[in-house]
């Protein structure tokens, strides 16, 4: 079996293929050149991250394509439901990431607390002549124990993005289109091997009520079918004066205008973006906005996280073969 990692694969994960008999190329093909690559060369499989699409003009085009997996959660870049209908097999590794992308949040959070994303700028610059200027003016930090986090889809991120939260005194409220509460277990360790398990009753809101009430908000949720913003410029506007927001879920969850927008008039006390529109090339205009922390698309790249994700791809490739 040959199979095409077009967006990488941990060593780790290309060892144990290998070791097994299956051929792993990761050599990045471009977009343009893809079709006729995995044709030449006779792949009967490919990974993908969220750089590389396959769209049903690639599927009809390679009918020796056995299978398409998706190292990470979501699937917008894959035509999920087509290739299923033309046989193909397509999964995805919706487990591995959810601890990375919940510590990149928290990250986010405790940056825009304390503006950091501001000081991280400022000092290089401005330290060694203005020191006590800066100090001044990063001095009305809050902290987050206490204040509420609102969580836009709770489902495995939402989940490990509460159970931090809980655990840094913070209260949660959640939106999701099912149910009216989640049940949230956080585990304390007590010392050696014992291990206190305290479930946690969020109670599922409104999005209206939610944006009234969070003092931060963070999104988890898949990208709208008709591309349109999970939080548009209106709900930008009924936001908590003074709160924050993070979206690490897809480029475009929310009005990317709106926020610089909010910003810049100080509704909002900060936002964190790791994902844009029109990755990998975002909005040149959007990367200076003050007061907007930026991260480049890292949510699930820890080294845990892209063992953990090699894990289970070698564990679904290796019951294909």
């Amino acid at each position: 079996m040959k199979v095409l990692a077009n967006d990488g694969i941990s060593a780790k994960a290309q060892a144990q293929l290998e070791a097994a008999g299956v051929h792993v190329s990761t050599e990045h093909v471009e977009q343009a050149n893809l079709i006729e690559t995995l044709n030449s060369e006779g792949y009967e499989g490919i990974l993908v991250r969220s750089a590389t699409k396959v769209r049903q003009d690639l599927i009809d085009a390679c009918p020796n394509l056995r299978f398409i997996g998706r190292g990470g959660v979501g699937m917008d870049n894959i035509d999920v439901a087509y290739a299923r209908e033309q046989g193909r097999v397509v999964f995805n590794t919706p487990a591995a990431s959810s601890q990375s992308v919940a510590e990149l949040v928290m990250a986010h959070l405790f940056a825009m607390a304390r503006s950091l994303q501001h000081s991280y700028r400022a000092m290089p610059e401005q330290g060694a002549e203005e020191f006590k200027v800066l100090k001044k003016a990063y001095a009305k930090g809050i902290e987050l124990r206490g204040k509420t986090l609102g969580i836009v889809g709770f489902g495995r991120i939402g989940t490990a993005v509460a159970q931090y939260a809980l655990g840094c005194g913070m209260h949660v409220i959640g939106v999701d289109r099912e149910g009216t509460s989640r049940t949230v277990h956080v585990e304390v360790p007590l010392g050696g091997a014992q291990i206190q398990d305290i479930a946690v009753e969020i109670p599922l809101v409104p999005l209206e009520e939610m944006l009234a009430t969070a003092d931060a908000i963070t999104f988890h949720v898949p990208a709208q079918a008709d591309g349109s913003p999970v939080l548009d410029a209106a709900g930008i506007a009924s936001m908590k004066p003074g709160s924050m927001l993070v979206n690490t879920a897809r480029g475009g969850t929310v009005d990317e205008s709106a926020v610089r927008s909010a910003l810049e008039n100080g509704h909002l006390r900060g936002a964190a973006l790791d994902v844009f529109v029109g990755e990998p090339k975002p909005d040149a205009s959007l990367l200076n906005v003050a007061g907007l922390a930026l991260t480049p698309h890292i949510g699930a790249a820890t080294l845990e996280a892209q063992d953990r994700i090699g894990d289970e791809l070698v564990e679904r490739i290796l019951e294909l073969r």
